[in-house]
């Protein structure tokens, strides 16, 4: 969460009058923690460590309410397991360059949707913003809209 709060901060600072949404996206494997990998060797080296075994996706979200001392936050904890990558399945996907700029090296709504033998928690936050938890701290913070619709959410309807 502390990355998610920093990013929140950083951007009130800038703009006090706004209301700001951030958010952060760790991958856990065990007590490791893989953020996004700077290089091919680091990707590769990630989805080895996450090849064929369970692994923790952990999206923090914050946001900031003008007026309010302080952001709301929400962390949400997804599982996912991907099947046993071989080498040629590695290298395939690195040179996609679809892992650059994200949590463990991978998409899962991209090109490596392929490799998950299975998934439990909220798809939205894998793919990096929880969309139901950040509609609830919206509607928590008594955001109406503008009569928004969309991924079965209505906001501005009086629902």
């Amino acid at each position: 969460e502390r990355m998610a709060l920093e990013k929140c901060r950083a951007v009130t600072a800038r703009h006090p009058d706004a209301l700001v949404l951030a958010a952060d996206t760790v991958v856990a494997a065990g007590r490791r923690i893989l953020g996004k990998p700077g290089n091919d060797d680091e990707a590769r080296a990630f989805l080895a460590l996450l090849s064929g075994r369970r692994h923790r996706v952990m999206t923090a979200i914050a946001l900031a309410i003008p007026g309010r001392d302080h952001p709301s936050t929400r962390l949400v904890t997804s599982s996912v397991r991907l099947m046993r990558l071989s080498h040629h399945d590695i290298d395939a996907y690195i040179a996609t360059h679809e892992w650059q700029g994200k949590a463990g090296g991978y998409a899962i709504q991209g090109q490596a949707a392929r490799f998950v033998a299975w998934m439990d928690g909220s798809y939205t936050a894998i793919v990096g913003l929880p969309v139901h938890e950040v509609a609830m701290l919206l509607k928590g913070a008594g955001y109406k809209g503008s009569g928004y619709k969309g991924a079965g959410y209505q906001f501005g309807s009086g629902e």
